[in-house]
């Protein structure tokens, strides 16, 4: 099947949905599927107010519709919400075209947290955006949830998966800190809770493994905590399997993709009972949740290491890619919408 992949988030961002929507290209394509990314690196750009890592396309109407037509695809998928979401949106309803999209990132919680925006008039413009798609996939059973009880419709589950053959416990780092070594990775932002995490009186080393707009802000604030800044591939499943408890403060992601990588190095979880982690982490097994954090943390370094990584194991980018083709909607095939959001959550092995 000939797919167009449309996406606001992209290379050289570094975060979560930027490495599920290239995995599952990649996926794809190994599959036999010949895909097409539309990306803002095809357009001029604008930094995105208070996150300039972010570029946002600029008036990407007539590009993308060229794009689109010169690839001629059966199946198109709409990721993300923005400049580049919006034109494929727009260029869709306008030539009697299914589609289909996803949910990644919570950004009415976001916006909140940078701007007086009440998070039901953000839900509301979401809810528009995605109520034409076929389909919209949601990474977990929490969120599929969230949305239903805002309105949202035609939701399937597309679950996450983690590359063993990276993320996995061999050469570790030595690190030469006091234990036990806590880390928290991922984007270095307001939106994640960092200081959560940074404010606790632990016993040992904290770490964070990242970078984002308030990296300096934290590095100067915290000067007994050790920032690395970004590590990517081995090196960053490395300095992962050096530590000795993986800490996500963050109350308002849609899955966290991040818990996989750290549990596949062997790490268990301390985190908050929030949806991400009821999701994915396995209570007083793989890690502890808790509104406590300090104790959670203290208890997740008593948990198997072991069952981190065989919890991690299930979860197959193979089997998930499978699901989000499955999910599609060709323009050869009927396409009316599947009302009930009722689906199962994808079994979570090849």
């Amino acid at each position: 099947m000939r797919i167009a992949l449309v996406t606001d988030a992209w290379q050289p961002q570094v975060n979560g949905v930027v490495r599920t929507l290239n995995t599952t290209l990649q996926h794809l394509t190994l599959a036999g599927h010949t895909v097409t990314a539309v990306t803002p690196l095809d357009f001029k750009t604008m930094p995105c107010p208070t996150y300039p890592d972010i570029r946002l396309a600029l008036w990407p109407g007539r590009g993308v519709a060229r794009r689109l037509e010169a690839f001629a695809p059966e199946a198109i998928h709409i990721a993300t919400e923005g400049p580049l979401g919006l034109a494929a949106r727009r260029y869709c309803l306008r030539h009697g075209l299914p589609f289909t999209t996803s949910f990644h990132t919570q950004f009415p919680e976001y916006i909140r947290l940078r701007a007086p925006v009440p998070v039901a008039w953000t839900y509301a413009l979401l809810r528009r955006f995605h109520a034409p798609a076929v389909r919209t996939m949601v990474p977990t059973p929490g969120q599929r949830d969230k949305l239903l009880a805002r309105g949202f419709e035609n939701l399937r589950l597309w679950s996450r998966g983690v590359d063993t053959t990276i993320f996995n416990p061999d050469d570790p780092v030595h690190y030469d800190l006091p234990r036990p070594i806590a880390i928290y990775m991922g984007r270095v932002a307001v939106e994640k809770n960092i200081e959560a995490f940074l404010d606790l009186p632990l016993v040992g080393s904290k770490l964070v493994i990242g970078d984002g707009p308030d990296l300096e802000r934290l590095r100067a604030r915290y000067p007994g905590c050790h920032f690395t800044g970004p590590k990517f591939g081995r090196e960053l499943a490395r300095h992962l399997a050096g530590g000795d408890v993986f800490v996500f403060p963050s109350r308002t992601d849609t899955f966290g993709l991040v818990l996989l990588e750290a549990m596949a190095c062997g790490l268990p979880v301390a985190a908050f009972p929030v949806q991400g982690p009821v999701d994915v982490v396995t209570q007083g097994e793989t890690g502890v949740l808790s509104e406590d954090l300090g104790a959670a943390v203290k208890q997740a370094l008593g948990l198997s290491r072991e069952a981190c990584m065989a919890l991690a194991r299930g979860y197959s980018w193979t089997r998930c890619t499978a699901d989000f083709a499955s999910y599609l909607a060709p323009f050869d095939a009927p396409h009316s919408p599947v009302r009930d959001a009722s689906a199962l959550v994808p079994e979570r092995t090849a």
